[in-house]
C-alpha cells in the first residue's frame, strides 16, 4: 500500500484513504458533469441549426415544376422576394445569404423566363437560375399575310398584351419604321416566329417586327430593286400584301404579281381584287365578295378606283416580296382559284377566257358548300 494511506505503524490510515476517495469522486464527478454539460450543449445547438435551416430554407430536391419569370434589372433581393412569391424558396434572406457567398455567381443572374421546382433550397434555385438549360425562350408565331389586328389578336392571346397596348405602340416614333411608310405600319409587321423579351412589352414586340421586316428588306435590296425597276418601294410593298392574300401556291406568286403590274399597266383598267374589298369590309373569313361588298366606299375598293390601295393590305413575307420585285414575263390580266383545297390558278389573258376559268371555279364551290 502506498504510504500516503498509512499511519506511523504501518497500517491503513482510512481518514487518509476516506479524504482521497471524496476527492477523487469529486472530480470524477466534476469531469461527468463538465463531459455531459458539454454534449448537452452540442446537441442542443445542433438541433437549434437544424431548427433554424428548416425554418429559413427547404431541404431535398424540391417539388412540383414553377415558371418564374425574372425581371429585367431585378436585384438580387427582388429575385429572392419573387421565389418566395412563387414557393420555389422559403426565405428570401437565406437566398440573399447564398448569393452574397457567391458573388460571382450572384453577379450572372439574368432577366428571362425560367423553370424551377416548389420548395427548393436557397442554393438549389441559385444553381438553377444560373443553368442555360433552366431558361425558357417565350416565344410567338405571326404567319404571313395577316392584317395588324389579326396579327394582334395573336399577340393578346399569346403574349397577354391588349389591343389598346398595341395600337398605341403602332404610334411609336421608336418603331424604326423606314421614312417611306409614312408612319403606317401596316406591311411592315414582319411574319415571323420570335423569341420576345420579358417583361413583354407592346412597343417592345413590334419594334423586333419592324426590325426583321427592315433586315428582310435589306437582304432583297428592296429599296435599290424598286428604283431599279422604276417604283418605289411602297407601292411594291402593297404588291406584296396583295400577292400574298391572293396566290396560294409558292408558284404563282410572280404570277400574280405581273397580272397587277400588268392591270396598271392600262390606264382605264381596275384591279378588281376581293383581297381588297376584304381588307376595306374588315371581313376576312371568305375568299370571296358580294355585290354589296364591292359597292362599298373605301380607298381600297379596286372594283371602284383605279391603282393599287393606299397602304399594305397584309403583312407578307419575303416571298411575297421577292415575287413583286421580280413578278414573272407574261401578258396574263386576269388570274383565278379554281381549287381552294390544292391553290390550282389559272390565267387569261382576257375576259372570256376568265369568265371559262370563273365558271371552274363556281362549280368548285357548289360542290364544297361553305367553302368559298
Amino acid at each position: 500500500m502506498s504510504p500516503t494511506f498509512v499511519d506511523n505503524d504501518g497500517q491503513p490510515d482510512w481518514r487518509k484513504i476516506g479524504y482521497h476517495a471524496r476527492s477523487g469522486f469529486a472530480v470524477l464527478l466534476s469531469l461527468i458533469v463538465l463531459v455531459g454539460g458539454g454534449w448537452f450543449v452540442v446537441d442542443k445547438a445542433h438541433d437549434a441549426w437544424i431548427e433554424w435551416r428548416t425554418e429559413a430554407d427547404y431541404m431535398g430536391d424540391g417539388k412540383d415544376e414553377v415558371i418564374v419569370v425574372i425581371p429585367q434589372d431585378a436585384s438580387v433581393k427582388q429575385i429572392g422576394d419573387l421565389l418566395v412569391q412563387k414557393g420555389v424558396i422559403k426565405a428570401a434572406r437565406t437566398f440573399r445569404s447564398v448569393a452574397a457567398r457567391q458573388p460571382e455567381s450572384a453577379a450572372k443572374l439574368q432577366a428571362g423566363r425560367f423553370r424551377l421546382r416548389a420548395e427548393l433550397p436557397a442554393e438549389t434555385a441559385l444553381r438553377m437560375l444560373l443553368d442555360p438549360a433552366n431558361k425558357v425562350a417565350l416565344k410567338v408565331t405571326i404567319p404571313e399575310g395577316r392584317v395588324k389586328t389579326q396579327q394582334w389578336e395573336i399577340l393578346t392571346k399569346e403574349l397577354g398584351l391588349t389591343e389598346e397596348q398595341l395600337a398605341e405602340a403602332a404610334k411609336s416614333s421608336e418603331l424604326g419604321l423606314p421614312s417611306w411608310a409614312n408612319g403606317n405600319v401596316e406591311g411592315f409587321l414582319f411574319p415571323e416566329t420570335y423569341e420576345v423579351a420579358e417583361p413583354v412589352t407592346a412597343l417592345g414586340v413590334l419594334k423586333q417586327q419592324v426590325e426583321q421586316f427592315n433586315k428582310v428588306a435589306g437582304a432583297v435590296s428592296l429599296e435599290a430593286r424598286a428604283k431599279q425597276a422604276g417604283r418605289n418601294p411602297y407601292d411594291v410593298l402593297i404588291v406584296a400584301s396583295i400577292v400574298e392574300k391572293e396566290a396560294a401556291r409558292p408558284e404563282d406568286r410572280p404570277m400574280v404579281a405581273q397580272v397587277i403590274y400588268n392591270r396598271l399597266a392600262k390606264k382605264d383598267m381596275k384591279l378588281e381584287l376581293d383581297s381588297t374589298v376584304h381588307y376595306a369590309i374588315n371581313q376576312f373569313d371568305r375568299v370571296t365578295t358580294t355585290e354589296e361588298d364591292r359597292a362599298v366606299d373605301s380607298p381600297y375598293n379596286t372594283y371602284a378606283k383605279l391603282g393599287l390601295p393606299p397602304t399594305p393590305i397584309s403583312n407578307p413575307g419575303q416571298s411575297a416580296i421577292e415575287a413583286a420585285l421580280a413578278p414573272s414575263a407574261h401578258e396574263y390580266l386576269y388570274f383565278t382559284a379554281v381549287d381552294l383545297d390544292t391553290g390550282e390558278t389559272r390565267y387569261s389573258v382576257d375576259s372570256a377566257g376568265h369568265l371559262e376559268n370563273v365558271k371552274l371555279f363556281q362549280e368548285w364551290c357548289q360542290s364544297h358548300q361553305g367553302r368559298c
